[in-house]
């Protein structure tokens, strides 16, 4: 049976995201295509009509990981004005809820490490990825005096990536919640946003 480029788009989405998953439960070294291949019902040698090399894979699951991730936290911040779209990311990233969803959440905070030690492929798309998410808060950032706009949103991200890969790593539920409450409130601030209203579930 012949398919179509929709079939074989919706195929390569369904691998890319198995990989994804994979990478952020193992890392990069954990994805085994077989496995990826059977997940999804298809066989290992169908693999090489989507990719050309693990490698490659790889590559494309960075790109894909950020991409659902940053479709993700649109949703909470289009057709914002910049002040409130930035107050809406910030509270859904730095969040009990983005500490609990690794499958879905940002790739900062899952695999960052590993990529480290990653391919050149799988680099230049995680750069790519960073890169992204830096022009969209530089966006809704003014300039601060001397640092730009750009440098603020770098300072920002690290830290609220860093304060949700730590919330998951330390195994006191209060401690956690304190780092993700302390955090948030410092990012708001040093964003120049008010404090974040009470009753917001985040």
């Amino acid at each position: 049976m012949r398919y179509g480029p929709e079939h074989k788009s919706e195929t390569r989405t369904k691998v890319l995201r198995a990989a994804a998953a994979a990478m952020r439960a193992r890392g990069p070294d954990g994805v085994g295509v077989a496995d990826i291949m059977r997940e999804v019902g298809l066989t290992h040698g169908g693999f090489y009509a989507h990719f050309r090399s693990k490698e490659d894979l790889i590559a494309q699951a960075v790109t894909q990981m950020f991409s659902d991730a940053q479709r993700r936290f649109q949703r909470v911040t289009a057709g914002q004005p910049e002040a409130a779209a930035l107050g809406a990311y910030i509270d859904l990233y730095v969040s009990t809820a983005h500490r609990d969803d690794v499958a879905r959440g940002c790739p900062l905070t899952s695999v960052t490490a590993d990529l480290a030690r990653g391919s050149e492929a799988a680099r230049v798309a995680f750069d790519a990825g960073v890169r992204g998410i830096l022009d969209t808060l530089a966006a809704w950032l003014p300039a601060d005096g001397e640092t730009g706009a750009r440098a603020r949103a770098a300072s920002l991200l690290a830290e609220m990536a860093g304060a949700v890969a730590l919330s998951r790593a330390v195994s006191d539920a209060d401690l956690s919640s304190e780092i993700l409450g302390e955090c948030r409130a410092a990012v708001r601030a040093r964003a120049g946003l008010p404090p974040q209203q009470q009753g917001i579930a985040v």
